[in-house]
């Protein structure tokens, strides 16, 4: 049986916090399973994924990750800790057959948009109109899979915290993350101790929406 929700999508996303200490009570196989399977259908350019994500569950190795993201303590306390990472290597004429058969066994790629593919992908990662470079396009459609992660484990009731402190040689190192993957976050999943931090508010829509150009007034 598919794992459901406990909460709306509206209630996860408004309930959500960054979890800086938690329980030690494990997260059940099934849904961490339905929390992964959900999250990267997260979108990306040309559907690549080129997410990849380690599962660091293992005390002796949270505590390895730990020393190398200045000793935090939700490292060791969540039960399940992601390695967040974006791979560069999707740009390679295999990797981009193996995402034109995914497609072609859906029925969303056929023999037009295949040779599509295969000239226009080469091409971006060549000429990166919109990016200064292939790191920041991975690190880009990475972290659009770690939100949707957070916000679908918040709808099963388990807890997050998105984590920049950490020293990314060290944690390539310790975890045999090869040269042309780049670690984007960390990503602690379980249970919150309560209390959580204080919601810190978001601007208003007239702050952060222009509408027509950048400055300009907003209003719908």
């Amino acid at each position: 049986m598919t794992q459901q929700p406990a909460i709306s999508l509206q209630e996860a996303i408004e309930q959500r916090r960054a979890a800086r200490s938690f329980r030690p009570d494990p997260i059940p196989q099934d849904t961490l399973t339905e929390i992964l399977r959900l999250g990267v259908r997260s979108p990306s350019g040309f559907n690549l994924q080129p997410w990849r994500f380690v599962l660091v569950r293992e005390p002796q190795n949270k505590e390895k990750l730990r020393a190398c993201a200045f000793n935090q303590p939700q490292v060791t306390e969540a039960p399940v800790v992601l390695i967040c990472c974006g791979d560069r290597r999707v740009n390679s004429s295999e990797y981009i057959e193996e995402t034109i058969a995914l497609g072609k066994e859906t029925g969303a790629v056929n023999d037009k948009y295949a040779e599509f593919m295969r000239g226009s992908i080469p091409q971006l990662f060549e000429n990166h109109p919109c990016f200064e470079s292939i790191e920041a396009w991975t690190n880009r459609h990475t972290m659009l899979a770690v939100a949707h992660i957070m916000i679908v484990a918040k709808s099963f009731g388990v807890d997050s915290c998105p984590m920049e402190g950490f020293v990314a040689a060290q944690v390539k190192e310790a975890f045999n993350i090869p040269a042309e993957v780049d670690v984007c976050c960390l990503l602690p999943l379980g249970y919150a101790k309560e209390p959580f931090k204080l919601y810190g508010g978001r601007f208003g829509l007239d702050k952060v929406c222009y509408g027509e150009s950048f400055g300009a007034a907003f209003k719908l």
